[in-house]
């Protein structure tokens, strides 16, 4: 194991995609000889040691290279449990050496032309730029009390490259009027509701149009899945435009996991030309979770932060990530999951403050079954004074069964209170399926009564997994149906010859 590292050098070291000199081949040789022990590196050319506690963010098998996932545990790595959570402990380590604030800064993705190469030449070329007598002698003796600026001098040009110059500050949107009706309605003051829709597993949208007629008039948003647990449905962009036809507003969902920085891109301008006006970001599920044969799962291109900022930039800026200039920029209300279960509290807070910076307008949170223990996170996050600039609908799922109870305490970043694992074994034994959804239902509105009146939470997000039904019956009596809400008119019965 390398020796300053709490996990374990596992992943395959970076090659250059170019032939190069000898001189940089043995520039490359020297520093993999000396920090592949140290550091576990895989040469990726964008050396992050600095910022991360001089732990290796590319040991995650993610290749996360902004903090955790949201299946982050202290105890192990979901996509591999025989190793820790690389960010989990990257936190650790900074919070414990007080060097935390560095976690906030938006880092870049891989460059790709410069993986497989040296940095230590990047850091020598900036030495000499700024004046290398000038720079010893702020480092060495904190001449003028300039050490910390200068040393951060030398490697911000290198983390930070002119094509993203990402920074640790908030970015507010440059438009002011609302772009959607979820954003207009949260402005507003309302207490929100979103409901998720599973994507159709095959080319018939009957059920789809279906379930978006069911929930419409009861919910301000519907959101389409993109390929959760990395199992194949119809894409989230056709979803929202069967949405969109529909008179329903969607929530387009953008999983990091599928995506290049030139597809982003692409998809974005697509959606949005076809009415899109809210996308959520998120990094995706591990193909771990995936039925086999699985996909490569050591590298995401991107991750969720990453995408929220190359996509506030296109809209506010109205740039691509090269640097062109688009003469229409997309429009559209931009959020981002938030986990307040994943592990410690005060990490994910951090996390989530760094999402809030690169452009986060709104959070759909993960599961929450236990309001209490959130009220924990959600004091993390209003310590960062954050909570005026971003909305938080927290996410529930219906509890439909005993077994499904028992499955969703095993999902990354999802907690359920002992005793409502009790409640649903009960209601089963006693009453068998029917009692048993019955009581999910009761445990559902539970939560939302206490939800409901939280300062800091804008909504709830609901998560039927399926059960799209209930859903009516839940915003109805928990007393969350929209202001302008009208009842549907009620079906005609048939008649029989």
């Amino acid at each position: 194991m390398p020796g300053f590292t709490p996990g374990r050098r596992w992943q395959p070291r970076f090659y250059p995609f170019k032939r190069e000199t000898f001189g940089n081949r043995a520039l490359e040789t020297i520093e993999f000889t000396i920090k592949g022990p140290l550091w576990g590196c895989r040469m990726c050319g964008n050396c992050l040691l600095q910022e991360t506690a001089f732990i290796c963010p590319m040991e995650c098998p993610k290749g996360l290279r902004n903090g955790p996932c949201g299946g982050s545990t202290p105890e192990y790595c979901y996509v591999d449990e025989t190793r820790p959570c690389i960010w989990y402990k990257i936190y650790e380590r900074s919070f414990r050496m007080g060097t935390q604030g560095k976690l906030l800064e938006v880092l870049p993705p891989l460059d790709w032309e410069k993986t497989g190469g040296e940095t230590w030449k990047d850091v020598v070329d900036t030495i000499r730029k700024n004046g290398t007598g000038k720079v010893f002698k702020n480092v060495l003796f904190n001449q003028d009390g300039q050490r910390a600026t200068t040393w951060n001098l030398i490697f911000r040009s290198v983390r930070q490259p002119e094509w993203w110059q990402g920074d640790d500050q908030y970015h507010s949107p440059a438009y002011s009027e609302p772009v959607s009706n979820l954003e207009k309605h949260l402005k507003a003051g309302e207490f929100v509701v979103a409901c998720e829709i599973a994507p159709p597993l095959s080319m018939s949208t009957k059920k789809l149009t279906e379930n978006i007629q069911l929930v419409k008039p009861y919910v301000t948003a519907i959101n389409f899945t993109d390929n959760a647990s990395a199992t194949p449905r119809m894409t989230s962009w056709a979803c929202s435009k069967f949405a969109i036809e529909n008179g329903a507003e969607p929530v387009l969902q953008i999983a990091a996991r599928d995506r290049t920085r030139a597809s982003l891109q692409g998809e974005i301008l697509g959606a949005t030309a076809m009415g899109v006006r809210n996308v959520l970001c998120v990094t995706g599920d591990s193909p771990i979770l995936a039925p086999s044969p699985r996909g490569r799962m050591d590298i995401n291109d991107m991750d969720s932060i990453q995408m929220i900022w190359i996509l506030r930039r296109m809209r506010d800026d109205g740039h691509y990530l090269d640097g062109r200039e688009i003469k229409f920029p997309p429009k559209f209300f931009l959020g981002a999951a938030a986990s307040p279960f994943a592990s410690d509290p005060k990490f994910q807070a951090l996390r989530e403050h760094k999402k809030v910076n690169a452009g986060a307008q709104f959070f759909q949170t993960n599961l929450v079954y236990d309001p209490d223990r959130m009220e924990i996170w959600l004091n993390e996050i209003a310590k960062r004074n954050i909570l005026d600039k971003i909305f938080i609908m927290i996410g529930i799922t219906p509890l439909k069964s005993a077994k499904m109870t028992h499955y969703m305490t095993q999902v990354p970043g999802v907690y359920i209170p002992v005793a409502i694992i009790h409640r649903m074994d009960a209601a089963d034994a006693k009453g068998g399926p029917k009692a048993a959804q019955e009581e999910g239902v009761l445990i559902a509105l539970e939560i939302i009564e206490k939800i409901k009146g939280k300062q800091g939470i804008h909504g709830l997000h609901i998560m039927p997994v399926g059960w799209e039904e209930i859903v009516p019956r839940i915003v109805t009596e928990g007393g969350i149906l929209p202001k302008d809400f009208t009842a549907p008119a009620p079906k005609a019965e048939k008649i029989s010859a």
